[in-house]
């Protein structure tokens, strides 16, 4: 067990300064805890030109596999970390994102902590948190035309400025409401502090199993966000009385093109995303809020003792 090789994927968006010296400075911690770094074929790329570091650096798929991977280290915002579970999909690999972005909601680290994540991944010293994940079907005509999956969420949204989408939307089977709208988020507790959120969803503890539909823009009397058990299954319709034709969007990240009469079925997905945590007990989803959205909490006094 001694002689065994740890191997730590590092995804960066190596586009950027900031994201490049982060990346290297992972690396140099990495290699010095006995941590043998990989990277995909860019990124590599990108490092070396820059850095003798990454001459050491083994590449994703040709020396190492996804399956060998001990953890997988992302360094940016959430759509870098929304980058890094698509790779690891199907895996048991945890993810453990460290925030160079804005909000950074899945992040578990930040930039001015880099030094002190590092050796806790050389140490071993975090836990594995399990997040929901959706499953998506797109039907036309009753035959199933696409497959995808989402982390945050799934959206129907039309594809042209102009014009309006109808659609009717479903609940384990059964119709509730048609409206005209800008489209629908279907969104999982994760998910609940991004797009879902902006929509005017509530705000959903990533603790809890369940799923999201909320309406963006709806010309309807009853279009209020809905939250259900992740047992349930939702569906949005495009009607075909619809003045043109709608797109699915994966997590921002994947589309596919919806025609007049296309169905969308999401519910919950069995694999889901593993993030690492280091669990800090100070670290709460409360604080957390508080913390990204800068939440006045002024005069709090707190429990009596």
């Amino acid at each position: 067990m001694g002689d065994e090789r740890r191997y730590v994927l590092v995804i960066a968006h190596t586009g950027r300064h900031e994201t490049l010296e982060a990346a290297l400075t992972v690396l140099r911690l990495l290699q010095d805890g006995g941590v043998t770094p990989v990277a995909m074929e860019r990124e590599r790329h990108d490092l070396a030109g820059v850095s003798d570091v990454a001459r050491d650096v083994a590449l994703l798929g040709t020396d190492v596999q996804v399956e060998e991977l001990e953890l997988v280290v992302v360094l940016g915002g959430d759509g870098t970390i929304l980058r890094g579970a698509e790779i690891v999909r199907g895996t048991s690999v945890p993810l453990l994102g460290v925030n160079l972005g804005h909000v950074g909601f899945l992040a578990e680290a930040e930039r001015e902590d880099l030094s002190d994540t590092i050796r806790r991944v050389v140490d071993r010293a975090w836990a594995v948190e399990e997040r929901l994940t959706v499953e998506v079907r797109v039907l036309q005509d009753s035959t199933v035309v696409h497959t995808d999956w989402a982390l945050n969420e799934v959206t129907v949204e039309k594809a042209a400025r102009e014009r309006m989408l109808e659609v009717v939307i479903e609940v384990d089977g059964r119709p509730l409401s048609t409206f005209g709208c800008d489209g629908v988020v279907v969104s999982t507790p994760t998910g609940s502090t991004a797009y879902s959120f902006s929509a005017g969803g509530p705000v959903v503890w990533p603790t809890l199993d369940a799923i999201l539909m909320v309406p963006l823009s709806a010309h309807a009397l009853f279009a209020r966000p809905l939250v259900v058990p992740p047992t349930s299954v939702l569906a949005v319709e495009v009607l075909r009385r619809t003045d043109g034709t709608g797109v699915l969007w994966c997590d921002g990240r994947r589309t596919f093109d919806l025609a007049v009469g296309a169905r969308v079925e999401v519910g919950a997905s069995p694999t889901p995303v593993r993030l690492a945590r280091l669990h800090r007990s100070e670290d709460r989803f409360t604080d957390r809020l508080v913390r990204k959205f800068d939440l006045p909490v002024a005069g709090w006094r707190g429990p009596a003792s």
